[in-house]
């Protein structure tokens, strides 16, 4: 938006209209203690060229790193046509479409983005998408807590494998409303939910989540998982990547009757990494329960020509319905980013998306191949991944991951901050590193990803002796 500065008479005329003298009464209700005392290192005025000159200098010294950084948010390549398209006017500037005959193309978008969400789901319904990926599965919590009576329990199953970050904004939302979250352990030896471990459950509950891949880029046993928590009476949350469901079995499919809730990030799917956001999440679900998915659906019909129209056919939130009645109080979904999601998933197709995802795979192993010959570097776990994996190495992660960035690369996360010793699997991750490869990488980033990690690691090694 540009920005159109008030001339002083204007701003006069404007606190004399609301009844105040100054811009520090209208905002008398701030503390002192908490308002900023000036902008000092921000000279007070420049030329629109001389900003866009310093722009361009301070975007110079980011650079343009190598990124092998992951843990929910992955550098993918984007087709120009996505954002050349969705940045136009009637894309950029739609809001929430609550009158439908001047909102059919947004309607549209968005109901193409349910139907693009179900279909490489594999399930009956989805919303209108949620804000992120973190969130929605608060929500798909909230969601099975509402929709599974009958376990009479308020008790989720939450893997230790499931990102550390959704962990915490999960527990921050549902805590406070008398959810119990439990943490279930992962085998040291390959990363994944310990079934036995699991097993061991006495007590009821409501649903269990299962991460696919999970944190770590391994893949769980998702049908025996499913199978054993319907076998409980409790529901299942299936937490996915959704370009990594172009290769893999959609949760619609998981064991012998699928999830109920399919919950995730769809950042993945055309949406730049943008210093953190905003990103989009998506939700889908089995038809016996809609009732219960929080947001809207938007649904295609026909008028009295007979022509083919879309509306909002659910929105179960509180202003709409009795608040005692609500589900959720989303209400403006992510809409621009709906609608990118839309378009890069029409415009890669299932052919393309595959190739992606192939891709991902192919360059990830290539890596684990070039890393295994140092004998400093040490997988963790064992098994599949798609498209990350965990090292362990002889110094601190952070160290690495701080001479990394020297050499202009995003080495990747370091995890081990993420664990702590309650667990007894939890030490294996001391001094690791999560790192992501995706089909952006090619053989020459990869060597000189590998070079620099080994030259880095001797490095640093010879210099603690």
């Amino acid at each position: 938006m540009p920005y159109i500065p008030h001339t002083a008479q204007e701003i006069s005329d404007m606190l004399s209209l609301i009844g105040v003298d100054s811009i520090d009464q209208l905002f008398d209700e701030i503390p002192s203690e908490l308002r900023s005392e000036g902008l000092d290192k921000i000279p007070a005025r420049r030329s629109e060229m001389a900003v866009q000159r310093l722009l361009s200098e301070k975007s110079i010294l980011d650079g343009t790193p190598l990124c092998f950084a992951g843990g929910g948010a992955y550098e993918h390549h984007i087709p120009a046509a996505v954002w050349e398209i969705a940045t136009r006017g009637e894309f950029y500037s739609a809001y929430t479409p609550y009158q439908a005959e001047a909102s059919q193309g947004t309607l549209q978008v968005i109901y193409e983005f349910q139907t693009m969400i179900a279909s490489l789901t594999g399930m009956d319904v989805s919303n209108a998408s949620l804000y992120d990926g973190a969130s929605g599965l608060a929500e798909a919590v909230l969601m099975s807590v509402r929709a599974n009576r009958k376990a009479k329990s308020r008790r989720i199953l939450m893997p230790a494998s499931v990102s550390p970050v959704y962990r915490q904004v999960v527990k921050t939302i549902v805590t406070q409303q008398g959810i119990t979250l439990d943490l279930v352990d992962f085998d040291s030896a390959d990363g994944t939910i310990n079934i036995d471990k699991l097993k061991q459950q006495q007590e009821p509950f409501a649903a269990l989540v299962i991460p696919q891949p999970n944190y770590f880029g391994c893949m769980e046993d998702v049908h025996s998982l499913t199978d054993w928590a319907h076998e409980q009476g409790a529901l299942v949350i299936g937490l996915v990547n959704p370009l990594a469901l172009a290769l893999l079995e959609a949760p619609g499919n998981w064991g012998s009757q699928g999830v109920d809730i399919a919950v995730g990030e769809a950042q993945p799917l055309g949406i730049p990494l943008s210093s953190g956001g905003p990103y989009i999440g998506f939700m889908a679900c089995k038809q016996k329960l809609v009732r219960q998915l929080p947001g809207r659906i938007v649904g295609r019909t026909v008028d009295l020509d007979g022509k083919p129209g879309f509306s909002l056919t659910l929105q179960a939130r509180e202003q709409h319905i009795r608040r005692s009645k609500a589900t959720s109080n989303i209400c403006t979904n992510q809409g621009l980013m709906a609608t990118a999601t839309t378009l890069y998933l029409a415009f890669m197709g299932q052919d393309g998306l595959q190739k992606v995802a192939a891709s991902c795979v192919q360059n990830t192993q290539s890596l684990i191949a070039m890393l295994k010959h140092n004998p400093a570097i040490k997988l963790v776990f064992g098994g599949s991944v798609f498209h990350e994996f965990v090292i362990s190495l002889e110094v601190p992660a952070e160290q690495i991951i701080a001479a990394m960035a020297e050499e202009d690369i995003v080495a990747g996360i370091n995890i081990g901050q993420y664990y702590s010793s309650d667990m007894s699997s939890n030490k294996v991750l001391n001094n690791a590193l999560l790192i992501c490869v995706t089909e952006t990488k090619t053989e020459e980033d990869l060597r000189f990803f590998a070079d620099t990690l080994t030259k880095i690691i001797s490095t640093l090694a010879g210099g603690a002796k």
